[in-house]
């Protein structure tokens, strides 16, 4: 609605002033201002509301005065009280409504003023006027649709919310139903136990009498027999605390005999270990007293000398002579990985070999006075029975420190086939035996000198010693698919030891992807191929880390023009098989399969460290590459070869062995070309020049 103009709301407050004078006053509306008569409003006639009041005050009094006269007086006056209160109550609840119609009328003159206000003004003025209260109306309209719109939004959301309270309500009335009934049925049973206790008493009280006799006599053999068990109670309680006493004492009684039988143990570990040393140089002294001499004369003790000689190198056996001077620690005849500790054909060979199982035995036992490793890995092992093992720093750790011969098995398995884990999944099912069902129907190059190898391949272990044993057909069935797996490569001398040492621990096809992991994630390309362009990178690869770990042996070794690649190259090729000891070269395997080829560097270079000293006492080129020849043989101390090759050696990173087999790489496929175009010119003059024909190359020879 518009406001009116000053001027005008002057001239309409005049005119209701005029109005006031002229109306007369009602009584029934004291603050109306409209000329109006509210009395012609029909309504019923009513007493005053203080006068009402004084009636029921007078009422009060008079109930209150009669209180005394009886109850039922009193009730019928209180109920009227009741009645007069609601009466109270009626008629001011009238009076709110008579006021609220007031200020609807006042409402609705106010608004009728206003309208013959404008109206007004709409017939005096001229146009421009009339357009503008148009103008206002029509925007009073807007405003008034809008606000009735959110008005009947708000209603909508109003409905909507009464919707849900009264789904609410209903759900709530439906659980209180629901626990109505619940109670209900609670109330019934328990005035069902109510009807059954009181049978119960009643029963109860009739046999009370009859049964306190012998209740009375009952108690008095309950309290007879309890001062019985407390008399036993005491007893066993004396004997327990006297037997508590004595177990203490047998206590500390066993753990002083376990703590002497330790020490004894001990004690005779050490002893068994300096035994088997001293008996390691005894056997040299022997050989060295059985060493003729520049003499006619025969001593007369060569032949005790000879006698304890054969006793000495005679290894284990269910047979004992009747007579022998001497019977030192027994040396068995295969190794618990197959291999022969004891030659059979030369003599020497068999005293340097039984002088180096003793000297094995000794540091085994020396081992075992410590924490066993066995101990770390069974801990180890136990905490990933629910879960699958992951590469981690304390894995790497007692890898390198070597893993037991019960769970090399499981660990070679696992590292295995983590490192062809892409392979495996890429191949179909039965992927192995498909490849050595071809490979049997139909025969390829390689099969020819993979049979040839069979039994050149160890024939020192007893898994690979003849046709029948039963490491041969599994290393046979190993390289054929191998070889129809890689057709580029086919075979090479070399991955027969490879399989072969893979085979003692695990099965067929598992040897198989472990000769994968070795050949084609591993090693570099042209590894196993004829030209072995791979393993001649890695020897310069190797000269370079010698000139800088090992200074001082590499300038001896340049300086005799020793020529070390030759002893090494069959180190890289095969891993070190059939260059270290057995124990040495399986602990050498582990750090292998886990870590990759660096390992087979850290390990050259810890060989030549460990005997370091040695090899420069040596004075000329025969003796170096004569001791260079069998001096891995004598390293027996697996635990210093592992901390020079991990400890003494760091840092050692791969990065820089790539580099440098990078750079090697191209000059020697320069120099490979070098010498293939110097074979094919040999080749041309041969068959050009008579004098000539009569030459063949080493390749021609081979064939």
């Amino acid at each position: 609605m518009l406001d009116p103009t000053s001027k005008d709301l002057e001239e309409s407050m005049a005119q209701e002033e005029k109005r006031k004078l002229a109306a007369e006053p009602s009584k029934g509306v004291t603050s109306s201002t409209f000329p109006f008569d509210f009395g012609r409003i029909p309504h019923k006639a009513r007493r005053p509301l203080k006068e009402i009041i004084g009636t029921s005050k007078n009422r009060n009094s008079m109930e209150s005065s009669m209180e005394w006269n009886g109850n039922k007086f009193a009730t019928e006056m209180q109920l009227k009280f009741q009645s007069q209160q609601e009466e109270l109550e009626g008629l001011k609840k009238e009076l709110s409504s008579q006021k609220e119609l007031v200020r609807l009328l006042q409402q609705t003159v106010r608004s009728s003023q206003y309208d013959k206000y404008f109206a007004g003004r709409f017939c005096d003025g001229g146009p421009k006027d009339k357009l503008e209260l148009l103008h206002q109306k029509d925007n009073q309209i807007l405003g008034l649709n809008n606000q009735l719109e959110k008005l009947t939004l708000e209603k909508d959301s109003l409905q909507q919310e009464v919707k849900n309270l009264k789904n609410k309500v209903g759900e709530l009335n439906e659980q209180l139903s629901m626990l109505m009934e619940t109670i209900q049925a609670k109330d019934e049973v328990i005035m069902k136990l109510s009807r059954e206790l009181s049978e119960c008493e009643d029963q109860a009280s009739s046999q009370g009498g009859s049964a306190q006799l012998s209740l009375s006599s009952s108690m008095n053999r309950e309290l007879q027999e309890l001062d019985r068990l407390k008399d036993s109670l005491q007893g066993y309680k004396t004997q327990n605390k006297f037997l508590n006493k004595e177990i203490l004492e047998l206590s500390a009684l066993r753990r002083n005999a376990e703590n002497r039988e330790r020490d004894l143990m001990a004690k005779y570990t050490s002893l068994e270990a300096k035994l088997c040393q001293t008996e390691s140089k005894y056997l040299i002294l022997l050989q060295e007293m059985k060493t003729p001499v520049c003499s006619e004369e025969q001593n007369p003790h060569d032949d005790v000398v000879a006698q304890l000689l054969e006793d000495a190198l005679r290894v284990d056996t269910n047979e004992h002579p009747e007579q022998t001077y001497f019977k030192p620690h027994m040396v068995s005849e295969y190794d618990i990985y197959g291999f022969q500790t004891v030659p059979e054909d030369d003599e020497e060979e068999k005293l340097v070999a039984k002088v180096r199982a003793l000297d094995l035995k000794s540091l085994s036992l020396t081992e075992h006075q410590e924490m066993s490793t066995g101990v770390k890995w069974e801990n180890y092992l136990a905490g990933t029975v629910n879960r699958e093992m992951i590469r981690s720093l304390e894995l790497k750790n007692l890898i390198r420190s070597g893993i037991p011969h019960t769970h090399r098995s499981q660990i070679w398995k696992w590292c295995v086939g983590l490192h062809v884990k892409k392979f495996k999944d890429s191949a179909d099912p039965g992927y192995f035996q498909g490849l050595l069902q071809n490979a049997l129907k139909k025969q390829n190059p390689a099969s020819k000198q993979i049979e040839l190898d069979l039994l050149r391949t160890l024939p020192n272990n007893k898994h690979y010693s003849s046709p029948t044993s039963e490491g041969i057909q599994k290393l046979r069935n190993v390289l054929l698919a191998f070889s129809w797996r890689n057709p580029d490569i086919g075979y090479c001398q070399g991955l027969n030891r490879l399989v072969a040492i893979a085979l003692l621990y695990l099965e067929q096809e598992d040897a198989f992807w472990c000769l994968v992991t070795i050949v084609e994630v591993f090693m570099p390309r042209d590894y196993y191929t004829k030209t072995l362009l791979g393993s001649q990178v890695d020897q310069r690869v190797f000269k370079d880390l010698m000139s800088e770990k090992l200074p001082r042996l590499h300038a001896h070794f340049e300086h005799y023009r020793v020529d070390y690649s030759l002893i090494t190259f069959n180190w890289f090729l095969v891993v070190f098989v059939d260059s270290v000891v057995s124990d040495v070269l399986f602990k050498i395997w582990d750090s292998f399969l886990y870590e990759g080829p660096k390992v087979i560097f850290r390990f050259a270079l810890a060989l030549f460290k460990y005997k370091e000293e040695e090899i420069l006492k040596l004075q000329d080129s025969m003796s170096i590459f004569k001791y260079l020849r069998y001096f891995t043989r004598t390293v027996l101390d697996a635990r210093k070869l592992i901390s020079i090759a991990f400890g003494d050696l760091n840092p050692f990173p791969l990065r820089q062995i790539r580099n440098r087999r990078a750079c090697h790489l191209e000059k020697v496929r320069l120099e490979l070309m070098e010498l293939e175009a110097m074979r094919e010119d040999f080749l041309r003059e041969r068959e050009t020049n008579p004098d000539k024909r009569d030459l063949i190359s080493d390749d021609e020879e081979d064939g």
